[in-house]
């Protein structure tokens, strides 16, 4: 036994060791981001039921589609981080640190100013907002989630700021370590509800409190950390803030930000048109749904995170051949991903049962709505990670455009005729259309045809 576990370890070494240094860093990520993942991934499945036994099925629906709704304001970055990501990644690749810096120093600079202000117009605006209407709940509850929207925006802020942390570090190809910071917090939450179950009736407030909180803790302490330590040429410094440098942020950044409007269309919608067509009840089983399946999706995205930075670089390199190479891998990872998606669909059943009980029913439809969903977004994907990499988006930032302004007449069209199976359906559709289209961006560019909008 300890022979083959030593043959094992030597062979698992050799392959983390060969090949490009490029991708010997991404195979490393890779295999300590699905080690970190799967406990992140256990931490959540145990916390699902926890958190039901804690809150009714209605209140937990309230919080996921409450917690969605905050999560939009995520977009208002103006598309900072992802200009962040790519600026950060040339300039490494081009030996410029002190440059390096300046892009952070700055970034962090107009992430405060803008939370700030965003910060103090939903302090005067929540005094003014019916909870209650935009959730379509009793309206008792009206003066409790207006408490519970000025904890979850309040903290949220703060993790807006806070989470650069984990940009810089997917940018510099260690996604493993930004990671990492989500499972100390899925940990963290895990354990303060645990504590809630013990001590406490159900509370919403307290719910968001400890889900809003603990994320903010970790990425306090991890920045600290990280830039003091083995990021300290990269510490923020109000010496190296340059606004002049907002413009080239914002060059590339402002597009990523579009295009997150449109994102946040396609993926934040579905909860809040849920509860207008079916009740904040219904929410419950189509995310417990969405998040037995997006173990499909966190694995695939485990592996293409490093490559966004990695193609960057390649790019910059003028290496095509790794790109070509990387690309074709990812092809055949993502038929393995479409068989994984199936094995879920077969099994779900008996994990819905095993993972819930008979809390929550799910439609097997539903199911097979969520298989094929994830397989498409999976697909498109692969070469939205390598556009984004290039900085070649404007096809993408014209589709986004598209597919969000018929999203939601769609969605409900849909979810109208078809129920929950429908929410879904619209979604997929759209990623199989983009993915085609980005295929075919793809290849023009690498076979040097790409010309107009192919090439921007």
């Amino acid at each position: 036994m300890k022979v083959m576990f030593s043959r094992l370890y030597n062979q698992l070494k050799g392959f983390l060791n060969k090949g490009h240094e490029r991708s010997i860093k991404a195979k490393k990520n890779i295999l300590a981001s699905f080690l970190i993942k799967g406990g992140s991934i256990a931490v959540s499945l145990v916390l699902v039921p926890m958190t039901l036994n804690y809150v009714d099925d209605t209140r937990y629906g309230i919080w996921l589609t409450l917690s969605s709704l905050v999560g939009w304001f995520s977009f208002f970055d103006i598309g900072f981080g992802h200009g962040l990501r790519n600026k950060f990644a040339e300039s490494v690749a081009q030996g410029k640190f002190t440059l390096a810096r300046s892009y952070i120093s700055t970034t962090y600079a107009v992430l405060v100013l803008i939370m700030a202000g965003m910060l103090g117009v939903f302090l005067l605006a929540n005094n003014f907002l019916n909870w209650s209407s935009i959730l379509n709940t009793p309206s008792d509850m009206a003066e409790e989630l207006s408490t519970v929207a000025l904890v979850v925006f309040t903290f949220f802020c703060l993790q807006f700021v806070l989470k650069l942390i984990t940009t810089v570090l997917t940018a510099n190809q260690e996604p493993a370590k930004a990671s990492f910071f989500n499972l100390l917090g899925s940990l963290l939450s895990l354990a303060v509800i645990f504590t809630l179950t013990k001590t406490t009736e159900g509370n919403l407030v307290y719910l968001a409190s400890a889900l809003s909180m603990t994320p903010v803790l970790v990425l306090l302490a991890s920045s600290f950390w990280f830039f003091n330590t083995s990021y300290r040429r990269f510490a923020p410094t109000l010496r190296l803030v340059n606004f002049k440098l907002v413009g080239d942020l914002l060059n590339l950044g402002m597009k990523f930000f579009i295009i997150q409007i449109g994102i946040l269309v396609l993926f934040s919608t579905q909860n809040i048109i849920i509860t207008q067509l079916f009740g904040p009840s219904e929410v419950t089983p189509y995310n417990i749904a969405y998040k037995l399946f997006s173990v499909v999706t966190m694995g695939f995205g485990i592996i293409v995170t490093p490559l966004w930075s990695a193609f960057t670089e390649a790019y910059v390199r003028k290496d095509f051949y790794w790109i070509n190479k990387t690309l074709a891998e990812m092809r055949k990872i993502w038929v393995l991903t479409s068989l994984a998606s199936f094995l879920i669909l077969f099994a779900s059943p008996y994990l819905y049962q095993f993972w819930v009980g008979e809390k929550v029913s799910i439609p097997y439809a539903l199911s097979i709505a969520m298989s094929f969903h994830v397989i498409a977004y999976s697909f498109q994907t692969i070469y939205v990670f390598f556009l984004n990499g290039i900085g070649k988006i404007q096809m993408q930032l014209y589709l986004i455009i598209g597919c969000a302004s018929i999203n939601i007449p769609l969605t409900i069209y849909f979810g109208k005729l078809f129920g929950l199976v429908g929410i879904t359906l619209t979604s997929t559709i759209i990623f199989l259309i983009t993915g085609v289209v980005y295929l075919v961006q793809t290849r023009k560019i690498l076979n040097n045809t790409a010309t107009g909008i192919w090439m921007e």
